[in-house]
């Protein structure tokens, strides 16, 4: 297994507000990154903004501002949403910082003098939303955008073209010897069927209609198209090009780091085929994984500014808490695949999980080890009860789980794996009926309930603290776990809690009033 791990955000087009959306898949990304440092690996996680381009220039003229005043506003939003949920990025990286266009430039350079970038003109269907070109089929007889369904509009201009023909076998054997790496496969799928098999043209990486962007050396009145222009942040973030380039070495050229970027379903083709391609021409190594993440949705659509049926985090986080979203957001919404944001789920995934089943089973075990052994956790005995070696083989078995679920990147299912456990603890206590042991002076069984019950806890608690990067904290604190065993490492060994102190303290999460709480989520979401 590599020892490294890198992890990447896409970058953020500012062109508005941030959004649930956004905080959704930069949420998932520092999930991975807490879990890979929980985990011991060197971990370095990036996310940032994609800042120039027509739109950008548009919306800036719009508000009467240059296009860097524009972005300059946004992007302090955005750094203030990823405060908010906690996010532990290493680096936020911003495509007009010199930095990063310096990397544009040279990269171009390279695949230029190696021959795979050529100048031409341009004449396709134009998306100014989407930044992209399309060809008379795939926009259609409306002349409409196939990725956002606004209309199109024909442009013809001199534009500098990458070679996409001389590498389509190099993508079409990569898929086949790495069937992960676009992923899930039914994108991987796409990528061949739609874009590959049909007759991949030629790429478009500069634009001369746009001055709001990076200047291409060898011919100033191009710019770099956006594509070229955003993707180029993975590696510029790292210092790639530069004198102090340790970053680039360490998690990109080291062969024993995993690479993973993280995107949205509507940029898969830019990162799943142009991205490999560029880093092919340039000699450079592949990310290990693209993973394409769902699109969260409001009432079957997209999450979109434009359509303003957003929602703001912002409103959530201060009524319910920076976990309680988090943990939404994570376990709702199957990592991979399209969800839906309701006020309903939300509010029921809350009270069924968070309330019900974890806050109710510590509020329990910590009230009963109170009441039956002055608050000290008993010492751990192995199958005392009937139902003692269920419960400890399932423990067992929830971290190797949860290390394989969260090694393949399934987030969802390892949170899931997680918090079965806390469903077995809590079935357990109704098995072992620990009032009745009491009742009947069974002491020791009692002991032994008392103790599993504590160590459930104590595993499930740092199996979430990827998520609950709070509350995590506060079920040690209540159990009395003292510091040096609050760590992956020391859930390894099974019945590790024992004869500590517990401390009784306030719900961490307290019942919500169904219908009060569903209606004022309710007013939160804007509608078209």
């Amino acid at each position: 297994m590599k020892n490294k791990f890198y992890i990447t955000t896409p970058i953020y087009y500012p062109s508005g507000d941030a959004h649930i959306g956004h905080a959704y898949c930069t949420t998932l990304c520092d999930i991975l990154a807490r879990y890979k440092r929980l985990r011991g690996f060197e971990t370095y996680f990036l996310t940032g903004t994609d800042e120039h381009g027509q739109k950008i220039k548009e919306h800036a003229s719009k508000a009467n501002k240059t296009p860097q005043e524009y972005v300059d506003e946004i992007v302090s939003k955005f750094k203030k949403l990823w405060e908010l949920m906690e996010i532990s990025n290493d680096d936020f990286i911003r495509t007009t910082e010199p930095r990063h266009i310096k990397v544009v430039q040279e990269m171009f350079s390279k695949m230029y003098k190696k021959e795979d970038i050529y100048l031409g003109s341009y004449k396709g269907w134009y998306c100014t939303e989407c930044e992209a070109f399309w060809t008379d089929i795939q926009a259609g007889p409306n002349h409409l955008c196939p990725d956002c369904n606004r209309p199109v509009h024909e442009e013809t201009e001199e534009s500098y073209f990458f070679k996409c023909s001389k590498y389509v076998n190099n993508i079409l054997k990569l898929y086949n010897d790495n069937p992960k790496f676009c992923f899930p496969e039914s994108r991987m799928h796409e990528m061949v069927n739609t874009f590959i098999k049909p007759g991949l043209q030629d790429l478009s990486v500069s634009r001369t209609s746009n001055d709001w962007g990076v200047p291409i050396l060898e011919n100033k009145k191009h710019t770099a198209y956006v594509w070229l222009d955003a993707l180029t942040n993975y590696i510029s973030a790292l210092g790639y090009g530069s004198k102090d380039d340790g970053l680039y070495k360490k998690f990109w050229e080291d062969p024993n780091t995993e690479i993973i970027h993280v995107i949205g379903a509507d940029i898969s083709r830019f990162h799943c085929i142009y991205w490999p391609m560029f880093l092919m021409s340039a000699g450079l190594r592949l990310p290990d994984r693209v993973f394409v993440h769902g699109l969260l949705r409001i009432k079957d659509e997209k999450m979109s500014k434009s359509k303003g049926n957003v929602v703001s985090p912002f409103p959530l986080v201060e009524r319910y808490g920076v976990d309680a979203v988090r943990y939404y957001l994570s376990r709702e919404v199957t990592f991979g695949r399209d969800g839906e944001f309701t006020p309903e789920q939300f509010v029921e995934r809350l009270n069924v999980d968070l309330a019900n089943q974890l806050g109710n089973l510590l509020n329990r075990t910590v009230s009963m080890i109170i009441k039956y052994f002055d608050g000290v956790v008993p010492a751990f005995k192995s199958n005392v009860t009937k139902f003692d070696k269920e419960v400890e083989d399932l423990i067992s078995a929830t971290i190797k789980e949860y290390e394989i679920n969260f090694d393949d990147l399934k987030i969802t299912e390892a949170i899931t794996t997680a918090m079965n456990l806390v469903n077995r603890a809590n079935k357990y206590i109704d098995e072992t009926t620990p009032w009745v042991l009491s009742k009947e002076g069974k002491q020791e069984e009692l002991a032994s309930v008392m103790s599993h019950l504590a160590n459930c806890l104590y595993v499930s608690a740092i199996l979430l603290s990827p998520v609950l990067v709070h509350q995590s904290k506060g079920i040690l604190d209540q159990l009395g776990v003292p510091e040096e065993l609050r760590n992956y490492k020391s859930i390894s060994k099974l019945g590790v809690i024992g004869n500590i102190k517990v401390n009784k303290g306030d719900q961490l999460f307290p019942r919500l009033e169904v219908n009060k709480e569903i209606e004022y989520v309710k007013s939160l979401m804007q509608s078209k």
